[in-house]
């Protein structure tokens, strides 16, 4: 099984009260909690890809962190992962460490990188039943303003029209996810699972804005 998640801050203080205000009593509180929520999600064998900012601590911290999750451990890096700077870090404790990646994943391509990307590869690409065959996963914006802003976006490029290969009109597929830990209670989730989570995210925000 394949799971993703995005923006873990592991020692973080500062997401404690502000910007993502978990709201729990200490780094420490919240490092054991996502740990446990994270075994409780991955087996041994299983893989995840994180894609950016698993840890704000330094490299002893973190290797602490990293000795303590299950799974196969894919990164792809964000901007305040500095342990991987550490000329002591073993890049071992990673399959692969990149920037940018694409990967299939049950017959559908996804694109991985922890900035969203706007007009990303095999964005136009649908299966024969209409239904999306690339997503795009990121994180990196947490649940800020960027995010109805992103979600605005995707909106609008719904709205538009484009030339279908087979011939024909379509609306433009956009199918942008952001991975934020907090969005799946810490959870590393599968892709199916995050476009569930994503869905569900938006449909209760448009409700939400109309109360």
């Amino acid at each position: 099984m394949r799971y993703y998640i995005a923006d873990c801050h592991f020692y973080h203080k500062a997401l404690l009260d502000h910007m993502d205000c978990r709201g729990f009593d200490s780094v420490e509180s919240m490092n054991e909690y996502m740990i446990e929520q994270w075994n409780k999600k991955v087996r041994k064998n299983d893989e995840v890809v994180i894609l950016g900012d698993l840890s704000w601590g330094n490299l002893a911290q973190t290797q602490q962190i990293l000795d303590q999750l299950q799974g196969h451990l894919f990164m792809i890096r964000g901007n305040h992962d500095y342990f991987l700077d550490d000329k002591q870090f073993d890049r071992s404790q990673f399959d692969w460490i990149e920037t940018y990646k694409e990967l299939n994943d049950n017959k559908r391509k996804v694109i991985l990188c922890h900035y969203p990307i706007a007009c990303y590869n095999g964005q136009y690409r649908k299966s024969e039943d209409g239904q999306a065959k690339t997503y795009m996963l990121h994180g990196h914006i947490h649940n800020t303003q960027d995010q109805p802003i992103l979600d605005a976006y995707q909106d609008y490029v719904h709205r538009q029209w484009h030339d279908a290969i087979g011939g024909g009109k379509e609306h433009i597929p956009c199918q942008i996810i952001n991975c934020f830990c907090m969005y799946s209670d810490y959870q590393p989730m599968t892709l199916d699972e995050w476009i569930e989570i994503d869905k569900k995210r938006r449909q209760s925000t448009k409700i939400n804005d109309t109360i």
